[in-house]
């Protein structure tokens, strides 16, 4: 069973322990695979902040990936900051959320809790990796794929170029040009970050992402409180 092509061996960051919580949890679940690819991973920024979107061994089977192909498939399955599932559940359908990679984003459609998914593919078993708080992990039904997507540039979230594995620092590629919100006057206004585009999508920045989040977590806890 042919499934992955493996380049030539190169230096990889050191794992944190809440990588190597994170990736036992995976191992007791069953996602070999995509343990693997963590393993050969260069990348630095997927080590901590992050939710993997993780397909099962048998579709990953099916999809042979190059070994230079690793980063970008790691950074297309990673939303860059830890989400447990019941935080997605409060993000509208035909939002927008950014991954690690540039220009490539999740739109979220769904029907009730057990049929939730980014951009056509399904979350099939949430709430994997759980134990510690800076990495989720979530089982889907698929591969995310590069697609055609004629979006503008997303702004990065701390300046910092990711896509050579390097981390290095460079300007934000696109300042906004104006505000994209076209939200009518008479709709209430979406969450912090959350804006509309020349569609009937929603966007979130990464630093909207983090606001919308917190601010569920805030009202969680009050809630809790009273």
């Amino acid at each position: 069973m042919s499934l992955i092509c493996l380049s030539n061996p190169t230096s990889t960051p050191p794992i944190n322990q809440d990588l190597e919580v994170a990736m036992e949890e995976m191992r007791r679940a069953n996602y070999f695979t995509f343990v693997m690819l963590i393993n050969m991973s260069t990348l630095h920024q997927i080590r901590e902040n992050v939710t993997f979107l993780m397909p099962s061994d048998r579709i990953l089977s099916r999809n042979g990936i190059p070994g230079n192909s690793i980063s970008n498939f790691l950074l297309r399955h990673s939303i860059p900051l830890p989400l447990l599932f019941d935080y997605l559940q409060h993000f509208p359908t035909s939002s927008i959320l950014p991954t690690l990679k540039e220009n490539f984003t999740l739109t979220i459609s769904k029907s009730g809790r057990r049929s939730f998914f980014l951009n056509n593919v399904k979350i099939t078993t949430p709430n994997i990796c759980t134990a510690r708080s800076s990495i989720r992990c979530h089982g889907i039904d698929g591969v995310l794929q590069e697609d055609n997507s004629t979006f503008p540039p997303w702004p990065t979230c701390t300046g910092t170029d990711y896509s050579n594995g390097t981390g290095t620092t460079v300007p934000p590629p696109w300042s906004g040009g104006g505000s994209l919100n076209t939200t009518p006057a008479a709709t209430a206004p979406p969450p912090m970050g959350l804006n509309a585009g020349s569609g009937s999508y929603r966007r979130l920045t990464c630093r909207g992402l983090l606001g919308f989040v917190t601010c569920h977590m805030m009202v969680f806890v009050v809630g809790w409180n009273m």
